[in-house]
């Protein structure tokens, strides 16, 4: 894993796989507000995805005004964000156990609750964003389920669940969990050969066309966005003065943000092997006859003993209604997947995930999915580029002893639940007073803030594959 680490993700591929999200592409996909690129700006942001974006608009609430440039390499929201699986889902009982006292003390109790109520409330005020700014994204606050097919996640999940109750309060939203049996799984979710579920609020949502809304409001605002420009390097003139150089020339600011998750070490080697390139595969299906013509009512994850894949389908009232969209099946590779670690080509797909992920919804529904469709069963499929961070939570923040650089990645797969929070929270950072920092300590939690102490952790893996509270399990709960 330190070898996949060691790999330079360099910039992002310019002959990426289409996701079934990007076609067809935004209007603004190509935009670039001005001819030529501005020689300064108060503000620069590297990455228009939804970190960047929701940056962006931030910093445009706060301060009015303000020049903000962003910079993107492809087209807008044209990384990660435009090519997940469509989910807003915390599964936070996973990660629970790790974070809190006892055994498994990695962070403490307030910590591990901040952590968990964060993830709960960014899927919140992400479709409350949505609703209230009526961007098109098929914005669906719903549940969702894990589907259980390992007997030691179904345990520990119970143990973490438990835990949740007790120190948050059964009321806590955050700690909402509706536990199933094997035989009401089974009947209630369609799948026959499960050994249990716990269900919980989530929801789904297009990524990409929420993050393009997102930056519509930034340019409504003043926001100068310039697409197909990649930021080649970084350099600090001793002054808090940031350059950044690009193949259009170069733009200075007092105030540099990397919004670019897999990809940072790029510009700041420092990060290399802090922040490590992941590889991950989507396929959109058309669903069986046997499922639900308007879709599922929940969104569903299914977990092995030693990785899971995750699920929506499209909801009633849009054009594609109960269209299949899953990822995952990185356990079906050696080593539980450790060569798509420092991969960056969004280019390509890796043959064996790719076979498992066509034929594994008929799996896990048995003879509940039906026929396929006669049109046949796969509409799309395509690859992206997550961030594992080397303790399994984003970098948030100032960068050590470099006055003015600041960053907002490595969210390990799961920006839907940390980038809208965090965004908000670096913008404080950079612009509030004593009293608005003293309001973030009670809310941000201070584990993902980016720190000297975390530039020092080694990378394992990504945390979240592993069971809830297996953090001195030894090898099996690495990747």
């Amino acid at each position: 894993m330190e070898e996949r680490g060691r790999i330079p993700p360099g910039l992002p591929r310019p002959d990426p796989t289409v996701s079934y999200w990007q076609d067809p592409p935004a209007e603004i996909a190509d935009l670039r507000t001005s001819l030529d690129l501005p020689d300064k700006a108060d503000y620069v942001i590297v990455g228009s995805g939804i970190s960047g974006a929701c940056i962006a608009f931030n910093i445009s609430c706060k301060q009015p005004g303000a020049s903000v440039v962003v910079l993107e390499a492809r087209q807008a929201a044209s990384g990660a964000t435009g090519r997940n699986g469509g989910h807003t889902k915390a599964a936070s009982y996973r990660s629970f156990l790790d974070h809190c006292v006892g055994k498994e003390k990695e962070f403490g109790l307030d910590e591990a609750m901040r952590i968990a109520r964060l993830e709960y409330s960014n899927i919140e005020a992400t479709h409350a964003l949505a609703k209230q700014y009526q961007i098109g994204c098929d914005s669906t606050p719903c549940d969702t389920v894990d589907i259980i097919y390992s007997q030691t996640h179904l345990d520990a999940g119970k143990q973490a669940i438990e835990r949740m109750r007790e120190v948050m309060g059964h009321d806590d939203p955050a700690a909402k969990y509706r536990i199933y049996d094997a035989r009401t799984t089974r009947e209630t979710f369609l799948t026959p050969t499960a050994l249990g579920a716990f269900e919980y609020a989530a929801g789904s949502l297009s990524a990409y066309a929420f993050a393009i809304g997102v930056l519509r409001l930034g340019l409504a605002k003043g926001m100068n966005l310039q697409t197909t420009t990649p930021a080649e390097s970084i350099s600090s003139s001793g002054q808090a003065i940031w350059r950044v150089q690009t193949p259009r020339g170069s733009v200075t600011t007092p105030n540099l943000i990397l919004a670019t998750n897999a990809y940072t070490a790029h510009l700041l080697p420092q990060m290399q092997g802090l922040i490590v390139p992941l590889h991950g595969q989507v396929v959109a299906q058309r669903p069986g006859t046997g499922l639900p013509r308007h879709g599922l009512t929940d969104t569903y994850s299914f977990i092995h003993e030693t990785g899971y894949e995750y699920m929506i389908t499209r909801p009633p009232g849009t054009p594609d209604q109960g269209t299949v969209i899953i990822g995952g099946g990185l356990w079906k590779l050696p080593n539980s997947g450790a060569s798509r670690y420092g991969e960056t080509r969004d280019s390509v797909l890796e043959p064996t995930i790719t076979s498992f992920l066509r034929d594994c919804t008929t799996e896990y529904f048995g003879s509940n999915w039906g026929q396929d469709n006669s049109a046949g069963r796969i509409v799309k499929e395509w690859s992206g580029i997550m961030g594992a961070s080397a303790d399994g939570l984003p970098y948030v923040g100032a960068m050590s002893d470099m006055p003015g650089l600041w960053i907002s990645a490595a969210f390990n797969g799961h920006g839907m639940v940390w980038c809208l929070n965090a965004a908000e929270a670096l913008v404080e950072m950079m612009t509030g007073d004593g009293a608005a920092q003293k309001k973030l300590d009670e809310w941000f939690p201070r584990s993902a803030r980016m720190s000297k102490d975390r530039m020092g952790r080694r990378f394992m893996g990504r945390k979240d594959l592993r069971a809830p509270g297996e953090a001195e399990f030894g090898e099996r709960s690495r990747l």
